[in-house]
This record gives structure tokens, C-alpha cells and sequence, in this order.
């Protein structure tokens, strides 16, 4: 499992025109999930990102997590994040897991951010969707669980 992480002043997901979910200060998770990932991966990867330091402290350090500011999160779940573009001009996506696997684990995701008492945000599993993102500063992570450090070395 891993997370593309964005520190964003807000950001917006919708669905056929319809927003879906919204937040203001916080974080934007876009967050794929391999077919070796399991629950832990998932608490341990909420926990990752909830407690990230990439927010300006006093002295304009990064240092403050999404809790110390009382941040929001939108999390939209992104199979692309497993594309493989080694061979040919057409990415395979054969690393990623099958919505089946993959959406019991966004949703477990989804619930353990929100068990920091954090206010979530989500987009709708496997729909084509629409992503407004004033990433600031910018500044963007790849965050990976236990498991994806194992298998991607």
C-alpha cells in the first residue's frame, strides 16, 4: 500500500459534476493499495500520514503533523499508483489490487484516519472522478506501508 501525499490549503473530489467530498487545511491522500496488502498495512499507513510533520511550526519548519493543525484529509483511492510504463507506451496496472481486495482496504483507510478524529473526506471507489488540489507549497510524499517496503526492494 502506499500514498501519494499532498499538503494542500484545500481540495475538492467529484462525480459526475457532483462533489463528493471537500476539505480545507490538511492533506490529500490518493492512496493505492497491492494485492499483498493486508489490515495492518492499512492502520499502520493512516497512522503514517496523520502523523507526518510537514506542516510550518512558528519558525516556518516543518513540524507540525495534521493533527497539531486540526487538518482535514480527502482520500481518494488511485489504482494507477501501481502502473508499471517499463514496457511499451501503455502502463499495466497488473500490480494493482483487484477492487475486491482493494476497496475493503480504502475503507479501512478510510476508517482508521478517521479514528485520529480527523475529518475525512472521500471520492467514490472506482468511479471516474474529478480532483480540485491547491497543493501548497508544494510539497507532495510517497508514504508506503510495511508490506510495500518489503515487496519493492
Amino acid at each position: 500500500m502506499k500514498a501519494v501525499v499532498q499538503r494542500v490549503s484545500k481540495a475538492k473530489v467529484s462525480v459526475a459534476g457532483d462533489v463528493t467530498g471537500s476539505i480545507g487545511q490538511g492533506l490529500m491522500i490518493l492512496l493505492g493499495v497491492a494485492p499483498y496488502d493486508t489490515i495492518e498495512d492499512a492502520i499502520y499507513l493512516a497512522e503514517r500520514c496523520v502523523k507526518l510533520r510537514i506542516f510550518h511550526d512558528e519558525n516556518g519548519k516543518m513540524n507540525r503533523s495534521l493533527l497539531d493543525i486540526n487538518g482535514e484529509a480527502l482520500i481518494v483511492s488511485q489504482f494507477t499508483l501501481y502502473a508499471d510504463t517499463s514496457g511499451g507506451h501503455r502502463p499495466s496496472f497488473a500490480n494493482a489490487a483487484k477492487g475486491e481486495i482493494a476497496e475493503p482496504l480504502y475503507l479501512k483507510f478510510v476508517e482508521a484516519v478517521k479514528a485520529w478524529g480527523i475529518n475525512v473526506g472521500t471520492g467514490v471507489f472506482g468511479a471516474d472522478m474529478d480532483l480540485e488540489i491547491h497543493n501548497q507549497g508544494p510539497v507532495t510524499l510517497t508514504v508506503k506501508s510495511k508490506s510495500e517496503k518489503k515487496f519493492s526492494n
